[in-house]
């Protein structure tokens, strides 16, 4: 059973960091590609960004090209997801998924 947990959310200021997480279990992490979504308040949910297999290469929502950046750790089953130069309308509910699996999300929240 596919098992994703994300973490590292958290309130920070317009132009501020976070580093999120997401531990994977029951299934091949390093031969799945995954992706990072975000759901905002009212909104769908958003694809931001995907990483294939083997780290390389990496494709991002036009958006937060240049800002956020995708990586991974196959050695801990694990997906990150910097987030450099935030904006407040980066605030959303933040997933890593694999096929439309997704965790319970950790929330991110940007304001001044």
């Amino acid at each position: 059973e596919v098992h994703l947990v994300e973490s590292g959310g958290g309130s920070v200021q317009p132009g501020g960091s976070l580093r999120l997480s997401c531990a994977a279990s029951g299934f091949v992490f390093d031969r799945a590609a995954m992706t990072w979504g975000r759901q905002a308040p009212g909104k769908g949910l958003e694809w931001i960004g995907l990483i294939t297999a083997g780290g390389d290469p990496t494709y991002y929502l036009d958006s937060v090209k240049g800002r956020f950046t995708i990586s991974r750790d196959n050695a801990k089953n694990t997906l990150y997801l910097q987030l450099d130069r935030l904006k407040p309308e980066d605030t959303a509910m933040y997933y890593c998924m694999r096929n439309g699996i997704r965790g319970r999300g950790t929330q991110v929240t940007v304001s001044s």
